[in-house]
């Protein structure tokens, strides 16, 4: 199936670099899309897809996936109100079977949200990605005692990544993109948990997996 790609507009000559950086046959149909603006890149029936502007030398784009909404059905209220068998199905699809309506045996199920933030020191995008998440995968360059350097190379530091995952109501959070000149990863994690993020606490590797939160 076509592939889109989205990049920062300012960056052509660099995705066009490595699009093209070796002798291959290009099999799969890739969709150029650059990003040059804050807003909604693209909306289907299973997730909308925004992008932030954020704060680095380089131009920098964060991006935020976004579930819609569905309905969870409620089995007491189905028994009681009589809807069995191929009735639930049928009052799914239409919305009403009857004098019962698809509000009376569900209740909403909140869409997933997913934000992936890289390259850029605070600024309101990282926020605004940020807010809500059930997952959030989010630079964490610098530990906080290099808090100057952060802030001069566009990043931040792991105490700050998790204040913006506390403040959002983040669920699970992934922190990645570590500078090599630390030693112990697990000073990423201890320093998170001192900014007071309490919720499930990823310090990424590379190959690593990390599942999407159940829904709530």
């Amino acid at each position: 199936h076509p592939v889109t790609a989205h990049y920062p507009r300012s960056g052509q000559h660099f995705f066009t670099r490595l699009r093209y950086s070796t002798a291959y046959r290009e099999t799969v149909g890739i969709t150029e899309a650059p990003v040059d603006a804050d807003g909604t890149l693209a909306v289907t029936g299973s997730y909308t897809l925004q992008a932030r502007r954020l704060s680095h030398p380089v131009e920098s784009y964060g991006y935020r996936l976004v579930e819609p909404d569905g309905r969870r059905m409620l089995p007491d209220r189905l028994a009681a109100l009589g809807v069995r068998g191929p009735d639930v199905g049928r009052i799914q699809r239409a919305g009403v079977l009857g004098d019962v309506r698809l509000e009376d045996v569900s209740e909403v199920r909140r869409g997933q949200r997913f934000a992936f933030i890289m390259d850029t020191r605070l600024c309101p995008g990282v926020h605004a990605l940020a807010e809500d998440c059930d997952l959030l995968v989010i630079e964490s360059t610098f530990l906080d005692e290099d808090e100057q350097l952060a802030v001069e190379h566009g990043h931040l530091t792991a105490g700050q990544a998790a204040a913006v995952a506390r403040d959002a109501g983040v669920r699970h959070l992934v922190l990645t993109h570590f500078s090599q000149r630390y030693s112990d990863p697990d000073e990423f994690e201890r320093q998170a948990r001192a900014a007071g993020f309490e919720g499930e606490l990823t310090v990424a590797h590379d190959l690593l997996r990390v599942p999407v939160p159940k829904r709530r």
